[in-house]
Formats: structure tokens, sequence, C-alpha cells
């Protein structure tokens, strides 16, 4: 599906923050007409101003055929106001990425025959590899769905939840995860300094081999616990320091499993 196919009415993206900008930015790198696009951004950054044919700010098309919601939670009620005129329409979509906001809040409020996409994309997406779960309500069709998936897969890769809940676990995995590894290169790289490396290059081998390790796993037909063995030599370092950080107790099972519920118990308060 070609994204004229798909925006032909017109694109309205509420909200061009990190995210909802490396998803223009992405459309646009994929070859969407800027021309079919509108963008409410009450602070609009430099870079957006200069975006030449983009509609910013200006008044909204008749009848757009998505609406992405990208704004942060505190602005959601706000920015659904200004566009509830398009819900209850069948041929108007929403798609939202904004955390922690339910299927049903958007119901309640653009009306239960709108058809809503709830998305959850993470920062790597600022790079084009990001992940995106994706689940519709009931209002939305396979080909409503496919257009979904097909916006979000500007940013990375999409896969598709069968129900709702399962959000709360992805956006502990998926969501935060990101941050889990950017602070496993932190730790590694004190680590480093610890045993008498500068901190410029502790960090340097701690950035480029947790990137490289996780590229090689993206890239490799082998599972991760394979390539784990393939690093590990019997009566080796690497063996050495995986008897701390497979300890039950003590490593990263424990703490990694603590830490992901956490996250998810957190995403259900949020959610209520």
């Amino acid at each position: 599906m070609e994204f004229g196919d798909i925006v032909h009415r017109g694109l309205v993206l509420l909200g061009c923050g990190k995210m909802g900008g490396a998803l223009l930015q992405g459309w646009i790198g994929q070859g969407m007409d800027t021309s079919v696009v509108w963008v409410v951004d009450p602070v609009p950054s430099d870079e957006l101003k200069a975006l030449a044919g983009v509609n910013l700010n200006a008044d909204l098309p008749a009848s757009p055929a998505i609406v992405v919601v990208a704004v942060k939670p505190q602005m959601m009620d706000t920015a659904l106001e200004s566009v509830r005129q398009f819900g209850g329409r069948k041929n108007t979509l929403f798609l939202s990425i904004a955390a922690g906001t339910t299927l049903e809040h958007f119901e309640a409020v653009l009306g239960s025959s709108t058809p809503v996409i709830r998305a959850m994309p993470n920062t790597p997406a600022a790079i084009g590899r990001g992940i995106t779960a994706l689940v519709g309500n009931g209002q939305v069709s396979e080909a409503a769905m496919h257009a979904g998936e097909e916006l979000l897969s500007a940013v990375g890769h999409t896969v598709r939840l069968d129900r709702e809940a399962d959000m709360d676990a992805v956006t502990a995995v998926s969501g935060s995860g990101p941050a889990y590894v950017f602070h496993l290169i932190e730790t590694l790289a004190a680590a480093g300094q610890a045993e008498g490396l500068s901190p410029e290059l502790a960090l340097k081998l701690a950035r480029s081999t947790v990137a490289g390790a996780g590229a090689l796993a993206d890239a490799s037909p082998e599972d991760p616990g394979q390539l784990r063995v393939n690093v590990t030599s019997p009566g080796g370092t690497t063996e050495a320091a995986l008897k701390v950080l497979m300890d039950d107790a003590a490593g990263f099972p424990a703490i990694v499993s603590r830490a992901v519920s956490a996250a998810a118990g957190r995403s259900r308060e949020l959610g209520k």
C-alpha cells in the first residue's frame, strides 16, 4: 500500500515532539507528500517550521483519513477536543502513540463507533530502528489495521497484539526497555573504569559492545541463548562473569524480572 492510498484525504498529526517528529521524518523519507499532512503543535520546533509543504497549525481538512495522536498524557483531553468533530466516523481512523491512554478512553471521548488503534513505539524509532506494538478496537477493519502498520513501519518493525491487556507488558519490555539498555551501558562503562580504563575508553567499549551485540542478535538466525554460548569458553573469562550475572537470586534473571514487573504494574496503574 502506498502512502498516497492511505492518506489521500489528509493526515492530521497531533503533537510533533520526539516521537511524532520521528514519524513525520520517516513518512517524508519514504515518499509521503507533505501537502497531505496537517501538524498541530502549540510550540513547533524550528525544524518543523522550516519543513516545506506541511500544513502547520492550519485549518484542518474536512474529512481526514487518519488522525495520529502523539501528545503527552497531560495534553490528551485538550488535543482530543480539537479533533472531536472527526469522531464517530467510519472513514477517519485514530492512531494513538500516547502512552497510558486506553481504547476505552478514546471511545468515551470520540464515540464508540470511532475506529481507534492504540500503539506503543519505543525511542529507537528516532533512527528508524524502533518496534511498535499495535491493537485496534472493534471498529478497526483489516484494511485500517494494515494502514496503521504501514505508517508505523516507517520507523521500524511492528507487531500486532491480540488483546489490549498485553500493552502493559509490551510497555515494560520494549517501551521502557531502551532505558534498561542505556543503564547497562552506563554500568558496564563504570565497571571498566573501576578496572583502570579511562572514562572515554570505557564508555566507547561499552557503547560499541552493546550496540554490536544487539545488531548481531537482530541479524543472527540463532537465538540469544545460543549466541551467549558461542561467546562462552569453558573455564574462561566470560564464564566467570556469567556465573555472577546468571545467579538466580542476585543476577540478571531476578533483577530484570523485578524491573519489568514494576514497569508493567505502573503501566496498569496509569491506565486506570
